[in-house]
Order: C-alpha cells, then structure tokens, then sequence
C-alpha cells in the first residue's frame, strides 16, 4: 500500500472513496458534519433512518453523495464520543480498511486522522494509522495453490491533517508507521511460516539478508563457534535435532563509535516438541511459533533500521529445534552454561531458559547499555495473562516503567511481575547450581527468576509473550507483537518521539 499526507476538506477529496467517522447516536465527526453539509443534508437523513447509529466496530458504505468529488463515501462506527480511547482509534482504522477490502476501491482519504484522541498528539495519531492500515491489509496465503483473484485490496491511502502546519510532523510520523509496520509484517511472516521451511539455517538467512538490505554487520555462529565458546546448556537442547543450531548476532550502528548498544535478544526454538519431555499432540503444530521471540527483534530490528534512527542496536537470536531421538538430552543430565554456572535439565521441554541463558552470557561482550529478552516462554504466562498482556520482569524498575509505557502508548502492553529474591528457592539443585525448572507454582516468575541468573553484570528485562505472540482457533497466526512496544522503546531512547 501507498501512503501520502495531505490537508484538505473531505467534500474536494478526488478518490475512490472518503472514509469518516460518526459516534454513537448518530454524532457527526467533523470531516462527517461538512460532507453532511456539502450533500444537504443527505448523511443525517440516512442516520435518521437507522442504518448507522455509530456504534464501534460498525460501518455504511454510501455512492455518489451529492456535492462530492468521490465515488464513495465510508462512514466508520466510532462508539461513544468521551470514551474514545487509543484502542478505539486503532480498531476503527483496521475496520475501515476491511470494509474497503471487498469494494475494489483501489484509493482513499482516511479522515479519521483528523479526530481528537486524548493525550495523543498528531504524530501519534499518524503513526498508529499507518502500521494500523497495514496490520489490516496484512495476509498469508504463499502456500496456497489458488489465490483469492477476487480480493482487489486499497493501494493508496491518503492520510489528512486538520492544519497545513501539520503536514512535516505528519510525515516524519507516517515515515515511521510505515517502517513499524513493515517489522510487525515480517514478524508475523517468520512466525507463520512452516517449520519445514523456517529452521534455524533460514533464519540466519533471513539475518543476512536484512543485513544486506541495511547494512548491517551480522555473524552466524555454528554448533562448533557455540561449543568453543562453552554455550553447552544452548547445545544440550539442539542434541535431538537434525537441523544444525545458529547464534545469529546483527548489529545497526546508527549512533556514536562510543555509544553502548541497546542488546534484543530472542528465542529462536523453530519447533517445539518439547523433546524427551514430549508434549501432547493436540495442537503441536502451534510449537512453530515457539521462534516468535526471535521473530519479533528481527522484525523491531527492520524498523528500527528502515526509521535510520540515531541508535546502536544489536540483535541475538539462539535458534534451534528442540526434538527427541536417541542422542537427545535427557531429564537429569547436567550441563554447564557458558557462564560457567551448572544446570540440571529436569524437563526439556523447559528449553527456552536454556538457550537464552547462553545469549544473555554473551551479550556481555558488547558492553550493552540495556538487554530486553523476548520469549515464548511459559504456558504459565498465559494462565495469569491471558492474551492480553505481555509479561515483564525487569531488574530495573526504572527500566520496567519505560517498557510498560511503550506499551501503553502503543496499545501493546505488558503487566509487572515480581522478580523476587524469594522465588529463587524454587530452583535449587541437589547436584548442580540450579534446576532448570521450579515447580508446578508460579512457573513465568521462576522462569525469568533463572534468566536472571545470567544478567547480573547489566540492566536486564524480560518479556514473556507466549500468550501475546499468535492466536489460535479459526484465525490462527502470528500477530507481530511486541514489535510496536520495542520499537517505541527504541525511538524512546534515541529520542525520535513527537
């Protein structure tokens, strides 16, 4: 999809269709009222009538309104008028491009840009339009052996300003919505690829060609660089698999020589089998999302990239399958991490900790400034999270709060768990320095209470996201989260917000 910005009123706007909004009880939004006026009055009639009462998540699709330059007119259900928030905002322009999607309009003016949304300036509103529009547009349909010929989807999209001195913010602002929207595409692509085909060599593929693309320097480490290095608790969990493990390390050096790097690091577990410690059939297919975690920082890492923002930014990603045969690793093995700290590995299907633990170990080198982890984690998460939220724990609450404001600003948001020294009980080995699980109780909390183990020489959080990641049912898929937390984090720091 193309996007341009422009300032204009709705009734001289020369395209396939306007799209405006209308609150409950048949309240006009601005754009809505002058379109009213322009038509005499034909918007409020057909309210009158009832086919649109403006309630959220609602739509009516008009032709040829008299005193109009378009071919259509979109009026877009907003809910109530005070207790329109971010989230309303977000699901009105997602609606509005489905709606469109079956009309074969090929372009359009998206008027709800224009609407006030509470503590959100115009670079705000810009931003979530766009990335938004794409998540609309977004599909995955490259296995398919018949494509949907019938689906014309919008190609252009006009995003309008109230006043001409919005135009250069609004623009900066579209310029990165564009860019976080691409990262949340590719994320959700590499998670919703089969795991035939996404392994961890494709994935260190995918790294290099991101690097080519922006210029990035990247180094894939093999089972052999990983053995000399001592990262035994990543291999224990590759033993079982055919398909070779990759660390794979990119770095954007977008700031100064001397600046420390912001460290993402994401769990690349391609599939998930749970290895010796099988895990039921049912819904095991599910397990190729168990790499949304390396998923998302390549995706956060495009973004950040594609923005060209003033920031050095590295990225890891531990990848491997995690499959039972006779060579895997078994419960009650031991191994020592390349920290030099001993694991007893009690479950292996708690695999994730022992990949991360090594990548945390070697992000240390890099002398980082901050290390984020993001993981499909624990089902643990889930059950005291849902779907909602991503869970976080952080060593920093300064840290923390920065994290939980992302997401509140960006409408993916994480809720604080406690990183207690008192849950660290839970671990103890009688044979090793720790177990690699902790229990039935608790199961998210002593699982970050094991990564921080490993993240003592530097700020360190880390985002849970095994209920956040994809959604399953009908719709099935990844959804490109934390992607749009991350990236503003990242704009944060470099300080590129408006």
């Amino acid at each position: 999809m193309e996007f341009s910005i422009k300032s204009g009123s709705p009734e001289k706007q020369r395209c396939g269709c306007v799209i405006v909004g209308i609150f409950e009880h048949r309240r006009l939004s601005l754009a809505a009222e002058l379109l009213d006026n322009a038509s005499g009055g034909q918007i409020s009639d057909i309210l009158r009538r009832g086919d649109l009462n403006g309630k959220a998540g609602t739509s009516l699709l008009l032709h040829n309104l008299p005193g109009t330059l378009c071919d259509r007119v979109l009026l877009v259900g907003l809910g109530k008028e005070k207790e329109f928030r971010e989230k309303d905002y977000s699901a009105a322009v997602r609606h509005a491009i489905k709606a469109l999607a079956d009309t074969g309009t090929q372009d359009a003016a998206l008027f709800l840009t224009e609407i006030t949304v509470r503590k959100r300036s115009i670079a705000w509103r810009i931003r979530q339009a766009a990335l938004n529009a794409l998540t609309a547009q977004y599909r995955f349909d490259q296995f398919k052996s018949k494509q949907d010929d019938a689906r014309r989807p919008l190609r252009r999209l006009t995003l309008i300003v109230e006043r001409r001195n919005e135009l250069a913010t609004a623009e900066t602002a579209l310029k990165q919505g564009i860019a976080i929207g691409e990262g949340i595409a590719l994320t959700r692509d590499l998670g919703n690829l089969p795991p035939n085909i996404c392994h961890p060599t494709y994935l260190a593929e995918q790294a290099q060609a991101l690097a080519g693309e922006f210029g990035l320097d990247c180094e894939i480490l093999g089972r052999d660089e990983m053995a000399e290095l001592g990262m035994h608790s990543l291999l224990a969990v590759a033993r079982g698999a055919t398909q070779p493990p990759r660390l794979i390390v990119l770095h954007y050096r977008g700031g100064g020589k001397s600046a420390r790097p912001l460290v993402l690091v994401g769990k690349g577990v391609t599939f998930d089998t749970g290895g010796i410690s099988l895990k039921p059939g049912a819904e095991m297919d599910e397990m190729k999302y168990d790499m949304c975690g390396a998923a998302s920082v390549l995706g956060t890492l495009k973004a950040v990239a594609a923005m060209a923002l003033p920031i050095n930014l590295t990225v890891i990603v531990p990848a491997t399958e995690n499959m039972p045969d006779g060579n895997a690793t078994r419960p009650g093995d031991i191994v020592t991490s390349m920290s030099g700290q001993t694991i007893e590995i009690l479950n292996t299907d708690a695999e994730g900790r022992l990949i991360l633990c090594d990548a945390l170990t070697y992000a240390e080198r890099f002398d980082p400034e901050v290390v984020i982890d993001v993981a499909t984690l624990t089902g643990a998460c889930v059950v005291a999270l849902g779907n909602v939220a991503s869970g976080l724990f952080a060593n920093k609450d300064g840290l923390a709060r920065d994290l939980l404001e992302a997401g509140e600003e960006t409408g993916d948001r994480a809720w604080q768990m406690p990183l207690w020294d008192d849950y660290q009980d839970l671990l103890k080995s009688p044979f090793a320095d720790m177990a690699n699980i902790g229990g039935r109780w608790g199961g998210a909390i002593s699982a970050a209470c094991f990564l921080a183990r490993f993240t003592k020489k530097y700020d360190w959080a880390h985002l849970d996201i095994a209920g956040t990641a994809w959604t399953s049912g009908k719709d099935k898929g990844a959804t490109g989260r934390p992607v749009p937390l991350l990236t503003h984090f990242v704009m944060q720091r470099a300080g590129q917000l408006d």
